[in-house]
């Protein structure tokens, strides 16, 4: 039996070639497979850098106006195919209809907003000493990028890498994880179709283990930026140390949320709700660790034990669903095992959602979950990417700060307070890339940076006028004119 492939872009057409068998992409809330995509290996990863050199220089030479229309026209075309995408993301990914939705309409503002960037001045005069000189600096591209994007969000984290490095006249090789392609190939297809020229951009999909280190390590990259988990992220941190090549790593967090005692309750219960268990926790901003003061602590629970009770669980597809599956059986058995060490290091369930039986046993679905942990419990040190919250107890903001900030992570944070003085304290005390204050840890806007510390993350910041630090260089130039 023939079966349909998903096609890769490369040098400017369209292929399914590769040296491996397809691989399977599944639908997590029903195992069923809903495409293949190539599984490229090493000559075929050559085929797509080789055509980025070329596009390369190029699209440095295109001016940064043509460069912004095209990004605007992808945005629009994003938009007018909105239902369509929604649908690819719900039914490989298992996200709910409405989390697929907002998600490709940030994927569209991501265009729109470096669209406009294209705008902006890319250079300033700067004073010289000499006589008759003045000088200038120019921001440029720096060459051939590669990114790798995570299936957790399959399309916005292309879009928050793509629409920056774009814009800034670099050529992008763009590595999917092998859960979600298919999102990433229709996003290609939308540039190429706005307008994109040849070998601009190229897409590999491929598995991990076959072409992970030949695409991480090929010279040619000038830079590479990675989403993903901390323990790849690091490793590819050390790899390419020394080399040259930029690296701009997004990586785990394990994100605190502090209810102080004079917190509203009433905002606090749905916020803390979206924050930890939307899009089943499967975020690298989710809130995973609550921190409450001792005084709010009973009721707090008690609010959050009736929240976490009434969640609904189904497909994506279904309406009135509040979460959808997680990506995949693999990581399904990877969030129970979780629990489960967490459970037998002393951890006490406070509160889980009821999930019918043929749910979690048809498809990759997971309970969400309230527990209480104390401070070394893998729960509360360890990420789990999933809906799982840990609690605990103190009192004081002074021992609220300390527990946030006890941690190897530091990607987000948040505190529920009335009081000014507490919310700025936290600000300056917390060691984390991004704080909120009366807000979720997650739902960070696209023109404001993006990115942890700590093993979270790396010196560069993604979204805003920031992302473009990573992917342009500065040439300054001194010209006497007489």
């Amino acid at each position: 039996m023939s079966i349909t492939v998903e096609a890769n872009l490369v040098g400017g057409r369209f292929t399914a070639d590769a040296a491996g068998a397809p691989i399977e992409v599944r639908n997590p809330a029903n195992d069923e497979v809903v495409g293949h995509v190539p599984s490229m290996g090493p000559a075929d990863v050559d085929a797509v850098i080789s055509a980025a050199l070329d596009g390369a220089k190029l699209w440095k030479r295109t001016g940064q106006l043509a460069r912004g229309r095209i990004l605007l026209d992808a945005a629009a075309l994003i938009r007018a195919e909105a239902p369509d995408l929604v649908e690819v993301i719900v039914t490989e990914m298992g996200k709910t209809r409405s989390e697929a939705t907002g998600e490709v309409g940030k994927a569209a503002e991501f265009f729109e907003y470096y669209g406009g960037i294209g705008r902006l001045p890319y250079g300033e005069l700067i004073p010289d000493g000499r006589p008759g000189t003045f000088a200038l600096q120019r921001h440029e591209p720096i060459g051939v990028v590669l990114l790798v994007t995570p299936w957790n969000d399959p399309l916005l984290t292309p879009a928050r890498k793509l629409a920056p490095a774009l814009i800034a006249g670099n050529a992008v090789v763009i590595k999917p994880a092998t859960e979600t392609p298919i999102i990433t190939l229709r996003l290609a297809d939308i540039l190429h179709r706005a307008g994109l020229p040849a070998g601009v951009l190229g897409t590999v999909t491929g598995r991990g283990s076959q072409i992970g280190d030949v695409l991480t390590t090929d010279p040619r990259f000038a830079a590479v930026s990675f989403t993903g988990s901390t323990s790849v992220g690091l490793d590819l941190q050390r790899k390419l140390a020394g080399s040259g090549v930029r690296v701009q790593t997004e990586m785990g967090g394990k994100n605190a949320a502090v209810v102080l005692a004079d917190a509203d309750l009433d905002l606090v219960v749905p916020t803390l709700m979206g924050g930890a268990f939307g899009q089943a926790g499967q975020r690298c901003t989710a809130t995973s660790r609550l921190i409450v003061e001792r005084s709010v602590a009973d009721e707090l629970t008690t609010r959050l034990s009736a929240a976490v009770s009434a969640l609904r669980v189904g497909p994506g597809s279904s309406d009135g669903v509040d979460l959808g599956p997680v990506v995949s059986r693999a990581q399904q058995n990877d969030i129970a095992a979780r629990v489960s060490a967490g459970l037998a290091e002393g951890a006490q369930v406070v509160a889980k959602a009821n999930v019918d039986a043929d749910l979690l046993s048809g498809g990759a679905f997971v309970e969400p979950v309230l527990l209480t942990v104390d401070a070394d419990n893998s729960l509360w040190r360890e990420e789990v990417f999933g809906p799982v919250l840990g609690m605990r107890v103190v009192d004081s903001l002074d021992e609220a700060i300390e527990a946030v900030n006890d941690s190897n992570y530091g990607l987000s944070s948040a505190v529920f307070t009335r009081s000014l003085d507490a919310a700025f304290r936290f600000i300056d005390e917390v060691d984390t890339g991004q704080v909120s204050v009366n807000q979720p840890t997650s739902g960070w806007d696209i023109h404001q940076p993006f990115g942890g510390f700590k093993e979270s993350g790396s010196a560069f910041k993604e979204q805003g006028l920031e992302a473009l630090h990573f992917y342009t260089r500065v040439k300054t130039a001194a010209v006497r004119t007489h």
